[in-house]
């Protein structure tokens, strides 16, 4: 069966977003230094991107409106506006514990659970998540879009690695 990894980063005190939603601050400690190649490694092993409607959203509009970041990997969109698919991106109302476990069926590379944190709320208390990957960034943010909010039952991990570079601490964790 396909791996499905939560790959994202937060920042010290859990948020993935601030509060209007931004997320300029994912940088190291020294932003002329670069991040190093986590996420280059990361994406050789996955073919297919799941993402909300609001991930979508800032991706096209703010971090990359001139081209789809995700090219080359099957993108799926959690939404429930009626869109027409794009070249290798398809709109689907679908739940995604339902989507998740029909691309599971399918032959092909991990999966990436990319955002938001509806999405990976609802497919962790679906225990459908295999693999979290969360690069803490070195910021407080003090508020903003919480990664984990509470009111879910425990999830027992396993760390099984961990990398430091310019500040941002990699950690990987399994479902024991």
């Amino acid at each position: 069966m396909r791996k499905v990894t939560l790959f994202i980063a937060m920042s010290l005190d859990g948020y993935i977003a601030d509060e209007k939603g931004g997320v300029d601050w994912l940088a190291g400690q020294d932003p002329a230094a670069g991040d190093g190649d986590g996420y280059s490694r990361f994406v050789e092993g996955i073919d297919t991107v799941i993402m909300g409607w609001n991930t979508y959203h800032q991706v096209v509009t703010e971090l990359s409106p001139d081209a789809w970041v995700y090219e080359g990997l099957e993108s799926y969109i959690l939404t429930h506006r009626d869109l027409p698919p794009q070249k290798g991106i398809t709109f689907t109302g679908e739940a995604p514990e339902q989507l998740l476990e029909r691309l599971q069926a399918r032959p092909g590379k991990g999966i990436w659970i990319c955002g938001g944190a509806q999405v990976v709320r609802q497919l962790m208390e679906a225990d459908l998540i295999d693999e979290y990957v969360i690069s803490v960034i070195p910021v407080l943010l003090g508020g903003g879009v919480r990664l984990f909010e509470g009111g879910f039952s425990p999830r027992p991990l396993r760390l099984v690695g961990s990398r430091s570079e310019n500040g941002i601490m990699e950690l990987v964790y399994e479902k024991r």
